[in-house]
């Protein structure tokens, strides 16, 4: 009786190891590429903290929606976004939002992807922002009682990044912090899953 407990914890320990490991040859962790005018941005993906953002991205990544988007948004010392608008400043069309994930554990540090959204906590749809620096003030419950919902990190390209954060930037209509070149997403592809 006393084994069959042991080895019925050690399954459940198995069981609820964390998803870092290769299973077979294909990892865990899907992994995003995204092509920019500034260089290549690889991403990984953590369904098991974020499954249905993960899994918003994911569609909208293999529906195209992100090939011709620009950085719209560039803030030094902050983060980049972007996934919402063409080079023509027209906001793409998106599916309905996601409900939030910023529950998850995961903290808005350096590299990290995760969601941007309104004052709605479950506004979420297509754009994303990249953190430049940690930010504990965008973490669960911050700043506005719910956080924003970090499901990934820049695994490769973070040069690229900081280069897009230190692009100069100016005002358009309504829009701050737009760089003043723009910096496109050519196309963004599942490169592993």
């Amino acid at each position: 009786m006393k084994w069959l407990m042991l080895a019925l914890g050690s399954a459940a320990l198995i069981a609820n190891a964390p998803a870092f490991a290769q299973s077979g040859s294909q990892a865990v962790h899907p992994t995003v590429l995204l092509k920019t005018s500034e260089g290549d941005i690889r991403v990984e993906l953590y369904p098991e903290k974020a499954p249905k953002t993960v899994a918003n991205f994911l569609d909208y990544v293999k529906a195209g929606q992100y090939s011709g988007t620009i950085f719209h948004r560039v803030i030094p010392g902050f983060m980049i976004q972007g996934g919402g608008y063409t080079q023509s400043f027209v906001e793409k069309p998106t599916r309905a939002p996601i409900p939030l994930e910023s529950r998850n554990g995961l903290k808005n540090t350096t590299g990290t992807l995760a969601m941007a959204r309104t004052s709605d906590p479950n506004s979420a749809t297509a754009q994303f922002f990249i953190n430049t620096v940690d930010n504990a003030n965008l973490d669960y419950p911050n700043p506005d009682g719910n956080g924003y919902a970090v499901f990934g990190k820049v695994t490769g390209g973070m040069d690229v990044v900081k280069r897009i954060e230190g692009t100069p930037t100016t005002t358009r209509g309504p829009m701050r912090d737009v760089p003043q070149k723009p910096i496109v997403i050519q196309s963004a592809t599942v490169v592993s899953k």
